[in-house]
């Protein structure tokens, strides 16, 4: 067993007949090797070695959002405006965090195709308790337990009476559109239900303080550079090879420049009134005009701290947690995995409990973007984020994944949208976003086949 090894983003497929002799944590450490070097040369060249043997990553996603983003620059004109990047953001916000819990589920080779309507359910509860004057934190609480007993229920299906998690949530992505609707009327309003907090209402519509924008991308590059420097201290006290420091002050240093880029475009002002107007005046007895200050609309939206808490928690727990392994090591292999001695119901179980409440907390914030209504969750909703999650680069047939493939596979799937709207006119203009969406889906599945035939046949499978 290789000891060259860190955090699992790979698929693990350990040899049936030998995991008796293999202890729960060896087999669930035994993940992927991370390219390693004493110098940037030997680094790059394991990399390169890694990619042409099937391990890509998100290196596909990433490679698209940059065209992406250069092609609809040139061809349309507003898509680098101000204004429209923080749309984008507050656009991909709740896909991206659907596809966070379905990265979870994916994990594990398997679906769950009634997260879309579990987050209306969870939109519909909140919007309805709200009005039923009970405090948002409770509201949403309440949410969260039923996205929760949601998962339960699919878990247990799936655990112990081995019904198909594609059957199962069928019936659930069907069932759940009714209990929608249900919980929608009963607060007897007609049309759309706004959420009744000011709070919850700011996650898309409100934005952070500057000053506020600029502190967290500071945080977050701290953070970044402290975790990669204890991540290598960790590694030269196990006696475990590390990337070059070079490598590592790279990675750091290109954080920094998109954190800190990032909040420097969203705190300019976006508001078309930001140039002011005049006024006229009277002044000791005469008239004159003066000029009036414009108004200010910046900063970076209030989810965008949501969205990076539940990376960096969500990710912690998946790279460096003893159940992050074990969720690896069943997706590589659930029956290697029982004889090493992991939990695989437990662990079957959990997942689905997680992707169900993430799914409410997308609900929540879908419903702060567009209110509620009876088809809250329904349509693509759920097509969409299983889109963002594979665009990303999460494999379909489960062992290889991270919590970041939801943000780029949702950012890509995001600009694709919001480019051809703006782009495409007419009454062909939707289709048209749709069938190109589709091909980028049908590309990235092919590339995750394709991808993971050859790490099969270079041993890195």
């Amino acid at each position: 067993m290789s000891t060259n090894l860190e955090k699992p983003s790979g698929s693990t497929k350990p040899d049936a007949a030998a995991a008796h002799t293999t202890t729960a944590d060896e087999l669930s450490s035994a993940a992927v090797t991370v390219p390693t070097g004493a110098d940037v040369g030997s680094y790059l060249r394991q990399y390169w070695q890694r990619i042409r043997g099937g391990d890509m990553g998100s290196l596909p996603a990433v490679a698209a959002l940059v065209v992406l983003f250069l092609v609809f620059s040139v061809v349309e004109n507003g898509f680098l405006s101000k204004a429209n990047f923080a749309s984008l953001i507050t656009q991909a916000a709740p896909g991206i965090l659907l596809a966070m819990g379905l990265v979870f589920v994916l994990l594990l080779g398997e679906i769950d195709l009634s997260a879309g309507t579990a987050s209306g359910v969870g939109g519909a509860i909140v919007a309805v308790l709200l009005t039923k004057d009970w405090p948002w934190p409770l509201a949403v609480l309440a949410a969260l337990v039923v996205g929760a007993v949601i998962g339960l229920g699919i878990g247990w299906m799936r655990t112990f009476l081995r019904v198909p998690s594609f059957v199962s949530t069928l019936a659930l992505f069907l069932g759940l559109q009714g209990v929608v609707q249900i919980v929608v009327n009963s607060a007897n309003t007609q049309g759309n239900l706004s959420l009744q907090s000011d709070t919850l209402v700011a996650l898309e519509n409100s934005n952070m303080p500057v000053w506020l924008g600029w502190v967290m991308a500071a945080v977050l590059v701290i953070g970044y550079a402290a975790q990669k420097l204890l991540a290598v201290a960790g590694r030269h006290k196990r006696g475990l090879p590390t990337e070059p420091s070079s490598i590592t002050a790279a990675k750091v240093l290109g954080i920094a420049v998109l954190s800190f880029g990032f909040t420097f475009v969203l705190n300019l002002n976006r508001s078309p009134n930001a140039g002011g107007g005049t006024r006229i005046v009277e002044r000791n007895g005469q008239l004159v005009t003066e000029k009036t200050g414009g108004e200010f609309l910046g900063g970076v939206p209030w989810v965008v701290p949501v969205i990076l808490v539940l990376v960096v928690v969500l990710g912690f727990v998946l790279s460096r947690t003893r159940y992050g392994r074990h969720v690896y090591a069943v997706g590589g292999s659930d029956e290697a995995a029982r004889r090493a001695g992991i939990r695989v119901n437990a662990v079957r179980i959990s997942v689905f409990v997680i992707c169900s409440t993430l799914a409410v907390v997308s609900g929540v914030v879908l419903a702060s973007q567009t209110a509620v209504n009876a088809a809250q969750g329904g349509g693509n909703t759920l097509l969409l984020a299983v889109g963002a999650a594979v665009v990303g680069g999460t494999s379909l047939f489960g062992g290889k994944g991270k919590i970041t493939d939801a943000v780029v596979g949702g950012a890509v799937v995001a600009v694709i949208l919001n480019g051809m709207a703006d782009l495409l006119h007419g009454k062909n203009n939707s289709a048209w976003q749709w069938i190109v969406t589709g091909l980028v889906l049908l590309l990235a599945a092919t590339v995750d086949a394709m991808s993971r035939r050859r790490a099969g046949s270079t041993g890195l499978g």
